[in-house]
């Protein structure tokens, strides 16, 4: 009998040491794109790169890092001629990986869910966005490991301790095993985390008219992103087996009048 079938049958808060060759094992790369305290910055996205071997992923851009002798880190807002072909080589890799994938969760500052919800204190909103966008990725018969990109925060925020506890506390059971923040310098696939998450919302910024042209290598670099996922655009979310992207309907309230009703044509059923 397979893990999955093994455990579906199981209450969560059940599982037990002796279901350790049932229970997957997984790794969150998670970075953020925006900033909380930036008010000409309305878009927030956090999103993370779950996957069960770092490894294997890890192992591609070593390699690919050592032969083109490139050792700069990998960031969406820096994209230039010098970089792009290997940002590119990355999200390959990401998508020829197995059982690798991705999840984000776009939120709109100024928009009425955000401000009721988490807009209060910004580094606790960061924290309850983190919290939300994992919990959507986490499944029945996984416990993840969190790795998440270092920001300097208050003494007094302990984000660490409180997306672990405040998760397992939710799941009724061990679903964080840790969670711990390195500077996404040394680490490749934060990195790759920063490059989509980068790309989602420049997408949005371009769908809302907050960026009407444009850098050229970060459009070349969405266009080939969105080509890689199967998306079109991001703007009403999109999910595919490995790549979930959920947007928050206050960002779509900014798009152009035109291109809202394009939208809603395209939800209609046709006669």
């Amino acid at each position: 009998m397979g893990a999955f079938n093994f455990l579906r049958g199981k209450e969560n808060n059940n599982l037990s040491l002796t279901d350790y060759r049932k229970i997957w094992t997984k790794f969150c790369f998670l970075d953020e794109s925006g900033s909380l305290n930036n008010k000409k910055d309305p878009f927030f996205t956090v999103g993370f790169i779950k996957c069960s071997q770092p490894y294997y992923l890890n192992s591609k851009i070593i390699y690919e890092r050592n032969k083109r002798h490139f050792y700069d880190e990998m960031k969406f807002n820096k994209l230039s001629k010098n970089n792009i072909d290997f940002a590119k080589f990355s999200i390959d890799a990401f998508f020829a990986t197995r059982s690798t994938c991705f999840n984000s969760y776009s939120v709109d500052k100024e928009g009425e869910y955000f401000l009721r919800e988490f807009g209060a204190d910004p580094w606790k909103s960061y924290e309850d966005i983190s919290i939300r966008v994992l919990e959507s990725g986490i499944a029945y018969n996984e416990i993840i490991m969190v790795i998440a990109d270092h920001i300097l925060t208050p003494k007094d925020i302990k984000f660490e301790v409180n997306v672990k506890r405040k998760i397992n506390d939710k799941f009724k059971r061990l679903a964080v095993a840790g969670v711990c923040r390195f500077d996404s310098k040394s680490n490749d696939l934060l990195q790759i985390a920063d490059l989509i998450v980068g790309a989602i919302s420049y997408d949005l910024k371009l769908s809302t008219n907050l960026i009407l042209s444009g850098d050229k290598y970060k459009r070349r670099f969405l266009e080939y992103l969105k080509n890689n996922a199967g998306a079109k655009e991001f703007m009403n979310g999109f999910k595919s087996y490995n790549f979930n992207v959920f947007v928050d309907k206050d960002i779509r309230r900014r798009l152009p009048i035109i291109a809202l009703d394009v939208v809603e044509n395209e939800k209609r059923p046709s006669s």
